[in-house]
């Protein structure tokens, strides 16, 4: 027979914590979403009855001549500048800077 002493493990004891059983706690995120068009300043337009791209270029930019603009930015809905419809959606560019 062995004289040597055997290692006593007979005192350890051990714990295992498993991610597995605790819920992930996202109770303090937060989420903010904001939107491109309020961005870059772009709005959006229905068309009335009575409306030209003149008279709406007029109301929100000052200046009849900013037409163009509203067109330019509206291709894919306005094929005709001077025809457009009551309940026709459209996009208003953002205005210039100022000079």
């Amino acid at each position: 027979m062995s004289t040597e002493k055997k290692a006593d493990f007979s005192d350890v004891t051990a714990k295992v914590d498993s991610t597995a059983e605790k819920a992930a706690d996202f109770s303090d995120v937060t989420a903010r979403v904001d939107s491109t068009a309020e961005i870059v300043g772009e709005q959006s337009y229905t068309i009335e009855k009575g409306d030209t791209l003149s008279k709406i270029a007029k109301t929100h930019y000052g200046s009849a001549n900013a037409w163009k603009q509203i067109f330019e930015a509206n291709r894919d809905v306005i094929d005709d500048p001077d025809r457009i419809f009551p309940g026709q959606v459209i996009k208003l560019p953002p205005k210039p800077a100022e000079a």
